[in-house]
């Protein structure tokens, strides 16, 4: 029996699957974050977070996690694959190792075929394509201090800001202002901005705000509405920068979109107009997830599209 891994490694966890020749998937493990190992602790990191998920998914599938071999594993790893492949060649034993970054893995889960667009919001952002021709390009990922336009995090940033200028006298009246200060336990926007820049408020904790402002917005916030119409116009410009580089004007492509940010209905609805502007595109929820997506990215190695289902109820 050929056997088939697939594993998404991000900031927030790292998931596992396992997988037969037909789409059956054995088994299922789930460990911590793995996205940095330049660092000895985060290779540390990362060996403990691929062994902890890769030991539970084998466990599940009745198999040796020290004597199995994979025909192909496929890792989608946050942060970029140059800094692990030698990493995670001495974890397992696999035919065919690929270790990509997470947008391919999400892209193959997102669509039927692996091929199209999805816009990627979370803590960051990043918009990646690939045509059938199988040449691909990406837009944003860039990181907090360079891009990430649109994610939880510059959502969050911008209401703080909204926040600073209702106190300092200069910007318009905002829920927003005293919806964070509640939130982080803060008795003014200074204190809430030192808390901001302490190891306790590390950038992914303060992404976690985000929804503050879909909240505010639903409300009728002008200031918060601002702020995810632009997040939304950001993200909407990411794909179509993708889109325009591997498709003519009026092909048909479908746009996926994951992440938390798009859970807002504000924004997501704002992003599917954007995106539909352009003809031939179609704003499409994702099919699978981004570790289902690792497995048939893992399978398609092998010219192999099957239909997943699960082994367990």
């Amino acid at each position: 029996m050929k056997l088939f891994l697939g594993v998404d490694g991000g900031q927030s966890g790292t998931t596992a699957l396992i997988g037969d020749e037909t789409g059956r998937i054995l088994g299922q493990g789930i460990a911590g974050p793995c996205n940095h190992a330049a660092a000895g602790e985060g290779r540390a990191k990362l060996e403990r977070a691929v062994r902890q998920s890769l030991a539970g998914a084998c466990r599940q599938a009745g198999l040796d996690a020290d004597a199995v071999r994979f025909k192909v594993a496929c890792f989608g790893m946050s942060g970029g694959p140059d800094d692990k492949r030698e990493i995670l060649a001495s974890i397992l034993r696999a035919d065919n190792l690929v270790v990509t970054t997470d947008a391919v893995t999400a892209l193959a889960g997102a669509t039927q075929t692996g091929q199209g667009i999805v816009t990627i919001a979370g803590t960051g952002s990043i918009a990646f394509g690939r045509n059938a021709a199988g040449r691909s390009v990406r837009a944003g990922g860039w990181g907090y201090i360079f891009g990430d336009e649109g994610a939880a995090f510059d959502i969050a940033r911008q209401a703080t800001r909204a926040a600073l200028r209702v106190d300092e006298g200069w910007g318009p009246p905002t829920v927003l202002r005293d919806a964070f200060l509640e939130a982080t336990g803060s008795a003014s926007a200074n204190e809430m901005l030192h808390r901001f820049y302490s190891d306790a408020w590390p950038r992914s904790r303060v992404a976690t705000l985000a929804p503050l402002v879909d909240r505010a917005a639903m409300g009728g916030d002008a200031v918060a509405i601002e702020i995810l119409n632009g997040a939304a116009i950001q993200l909407a410009l990411l794909a179509g920068a993708v889109r325009g580089q591997l498709w003519k004007s009026g092909e048909r492509v479908d746009v996926a979109y994951i992440g938390g940010v798009f859970r807002g209905d504000l924004l997501r609805e704002k992003f599917r107009l954007l995106v539909e502007m352009e003809p031939g595109c179609c704003c499409v929820a994702p099919l699978h997830g981004p570790e289902r997506g690792a497995l048939l990215e893992a399978y398609r190695q092998e010219g192999l599209n099957p239909e997943l289902r699960i082994s367990w109820k």
